[in-house]
């Protein structure tokens, strides 16, 4: 591998960028607490270890150079982010984090539900993400060695990528668990649903165009 140490900081600087994963994990620790936050973290660390192994086997080449797959993956992965977004924007309830603990003690939904839905959440929007193919494409192989193992090179670049977004996703949901009596007045609830609808939906017509 080749200039490792610009490929962490670039990976970085990728992971801090925000975007639909910071959103989601916005919303979901918002509304169902924290463990949700961290299960949209694992949804979205499954994909890009799925994404890890289809680049390893060649296929992620395979679906760029195909017109038809590419687009039905970014234009599949649009209308989610509509339909997230429209679904948040036009919910009628904002749920704080202390309001969802004492519901899952007695809810309509279980925590269970909640961490599943939120899990599938962060991995279809991943699996689902032609930028998450084009990374794979284009950004990695400029970090690769063609005089060594490329695929052993991939899987190491792979769990990189993962372990920084992690991370730092980690983090954003420690900052905003500490931040929560603030973010959890009403207005600003309102407020960060709408907004976050929008941006969901500004994301899915994004990513169609």
């Amino acid at each position: 591998m080749e200039n490792l140490l610009a490929y962490i900081l670039m990976a970085l600087m990728m992971s801090m960028l925000p975007g639909t994963d910071t959103v989601l994990i916005m919303k979901n620790t918002l509304s169902h607490g924290s463990k949700a936050g961290r299960y949209t973290i694992l949804g979205m660390a499954t994909c890009l270890t799925f994404w890890t192994i289809i680049a390893v086997f060649g296929l992620s080449v395979v679906i760029a150079q195909s017109l038809f797959l590419f687009n039905t993956i970014k234009y599949m992965g649009a209308a989610y982010l509509l339909y997230l977004g429209v679904r948040s924007f036009f919910s009628k309830s904002t749920l704080s984090l202390e309001s969802v603990q004492v519901e899952c003690q007695h809810p309509h939904k279980s925590a269970h539900q909640y961490n599943k839905e939120s899990y599938l959440q962060g991995a279809i929007s991943n699996i689902l993400n032609p930028k998450t193919i084009l990374v794979y494409i284009t950004f990695m192989p400029q970090f690769i060695d063609l005089n060594g193992n490329t695929n052993q090179q991939l899987i190491v670049l792979g769990l990189i990528l993962t372990i920084i977004a992690v991370g730092w996703f980690m983090i954003l949901i420690y900052l905003i668990d500490h931040l929560k009596k603030w973010l959890n007045k009403p207005k600003f609830q309102i407020i960060f649903q709408k907004s976050t609808g929008l941006m969901l939906i500004g994301f899915g017509v994004k990513t169609a165009v």
